[in-house]
């Protein structure tokens, strides 16, 4: 059997698992305008740090906005927002918890009694997790959605990709060329799955000198120019490595965070999505 290239559309084979495989629907109580992946090709490049930060700018914008945490094993969304209570239940659906500006959030660390207990789970039940957070929980009157995804190619990736209504993605990235080698794998994978790239993020990008303001790039240049031109991509932003955000994240206060952060991004992502 050739390589699959995930495009059902293309292919002759009559006896693939993976043919024609239906979106998951939302419960009748449910309504998701929007659907973001928030990706990256390894982990460590701030991939939950960035979800955050776009869901915050859209319930600025007044957007109703949610974040599907997908990432099961690494779970990190909760403390960013400083979330503590837990996934509570109505009899049939979940109930999501909501941020203190009113931000929806479902996250496996908001089910668990200690929030360092490991998930050590095989790659199907996570999938069937994350599927269980998009098909099972009250996503009531919801904008946009961000989903925070796992690092990688494997199965939760595939798993959104193929399972949830996905209108784009945004793919986080760092100046370091082992990092950018490893983006292309994302993308080449969006492109396998017919799924729009919305731009690129580049975390880490620079430091500010706090003695007189010059941007000093410690890993060098990178290489996100490069691929934005290859691939035809909007740069959505360069976030510095910056010592108050990573607090705010760290306290559970990022919706605190700098308005102007990301505030082009959004609204590059804003467009594209409305036309």
């Amino acid at each position: 059997m050739a390589e699959c290239t995930h495009d059902c559309s293309t292919c002759s084979s009559k006896d693939c698992g993976q043919r024609a495989i239906p979106k998951e629907k939302l419960n009748d109580a449910s309504s998701v305008k929007h659907v973001i992946g928030i990706v990256s090709g390894k982990g460590g490049v701030g991939k939950s740090i960035v979800t955050s930060m776009l869901a915050v700018q859209s319930m600025r914008n007044g957007y109703k906005t949610a974040i599907l945490d997908a990432d099961i094993t690494g779970p990190s969304i909760p403390r960013a927002f400083g979330l503590t209570e837990s996934v509570m239940s109505d009899g049939e659906h979940m109930i999501p918890v909501k941020s203190k500006k009113g931000i929806d959030v479902i996250s496996i660390n908001l089910m668990l009694e200690d929030e360092t207990r490991p998930v050590v789970w095989r790659g199907p039940v996570i999938a069937g997790m994350v599927k269980q957070f998009w098909t099972d929980a009250v996503w009531e009157d919801v904008d946009f959605m961000y989903v925070d995804m796992p690092p990688g190619t494997g199965d939760v990736p595939l798993t959104v990709f193929q399972s949830l209504p996905i209108d784009g993605i945004v793919i986080v990235t760092t100046p370091q060329d082992l990092v950018s080698m490893i983006v292309e794998k994302a993308v080449k994978m969006a492109n396998m799955m017919n799924i729009p790239v919305l731009g690129l993020i580049e975390n880490m990008s620079y430091v500010v000198c706090p003695d007189c303001g010059k941007e000093i790039r410690i890993f060098g240049n990178g290489k996100i120019e490069e691929i934005a031109q290859r691939y035809g991509f909007d740069i959505l932003g360069r976030l510095p490595m910056d010592g108050k955000l990573a607090s705010l994240c760290d306290s559970g206060r990022i919706e605190e965070m700098d308005e102007k952060l990301l505030s082009d991004a959004f609204s590059t992502v804003e467009k594209k999505l409305s036309k």
